[in-house]
């Protein structure tokens, strides 16, 4: 019974491991995977899903000793370089992570999350233009998915295309009305194009649901003093310094909307100005 038992030993692990890895308990997964690599040192699906599991508890170095057995066993398997680029970027080492994502690319033109991932890195490395073209390959592969839609919209923000950047959040949440981040940053957009009530209409949709969400209630406070709510805003601000002091005084300090509030007393000792 030796081989077959062993054989079926190993598919009994994997299964195991990967009801964990389901259940989002990585680090229980690994040694499931480690005693199935002891029998067969060259399993594929073992590898690649300790891989993953070392890239969620942090591991990244060990994650890439996983990816490059995958791609010394096999040399273009497009996932192991993506992954590999995932835990390259992670360690700080963008240059590798940036040939990872291209290598990815080039052996699966249409690996989308390397798309995405690359984007994301471009997108950190200030280099916004060529972070969207990325960003737009991985939205035709993969359109009905909201990862690279959404992200666009982001990196559009931070170059002060509001209009475009609303477009984009606008289509996530029509395509996928339970995504609240696009749903938050359209009411962001919203507020940044001067329009305040709808993006307080908005905010209080979403505050409605998730009444403590202290983003929500720091972007709501902007909106009122943009309306001159000053009492209302002032509020609203001190809700969000009680949540995450440190933060919403650093926030609210450099705010462009709150220059107007710097006079004003209370204003001045909520955020210890």
């Amino acid at each position: 019974m030796g081989l077959f038992g062993s054989k079926e030993n190993i598919e009994d692990l994997i299964y195991n491991a990967m009801s964990l890895m389901e259940k989002n308990q990585p680090k229980g997964a690994i040694p499931l995977f480690n005693k199935v690599l002891k029998q067969d040192s060259e399993n594929i699906q073992a590898l690649f899903n300790k891989g993953l599991a070392l890239n969620q508890i942090k591991k990244y170095s060990d994650a890439i000793t996983c990816f490059d057995k995958l791609l010394d066993i096999n040399p273009k398997d497009s996932q192991a370089f993506n992954n590999k680029g995932i835990a390259m970027a992670e360690n700080g080492n963008i240059q590798a992570a940036a040939e990872c994502y291209d290598k990815a690319i080039e052996v699966d033109p249409k690996n989308a999350a390397s798309y995405f991932n690359k984007g994301v890195l471009l997108d950190k490395l200030q280099e916004r233009e060529e972070a969207i073209q990325a960003l737009e390959k991985a939205i035709s592969i993969e359109p009905r998915k909201p990862n690279a839609l959404f992200y666009k919209g982001i990196i559009l923000g931070k170059m002060k295309k509001h209009e475009e950047s609303l477009n984009c959040f606008d289509r996530v949440y029509k395509n996928h009305p339970s995504h609240m981040d696009a749903f938050f940053h359209k009411g962001i957009e919203m507020a940044e194009l001067g329009k305040h009530e709808k993006a307080l209409e908005i905010f209080d949709k979403i505050l409605s649901k998730h009444k403590d969400n202290v983003n929500i209630i720091y972007a709501k406070s902007r909106s009122k003093a943009e309306l001159g709510m000053y009492p209302e805003s002032l509020e609203l601000l001190k809700q969000a310094v009680s949540k995450s002091p440190k933060i919403i005084r650093s926030w609210a300090k450099e705010e462009p909307i709150f220059v107007k509030l710097h006079d004003n007393e209370q204003f001045r000792k909520l955020v210890k100005l």
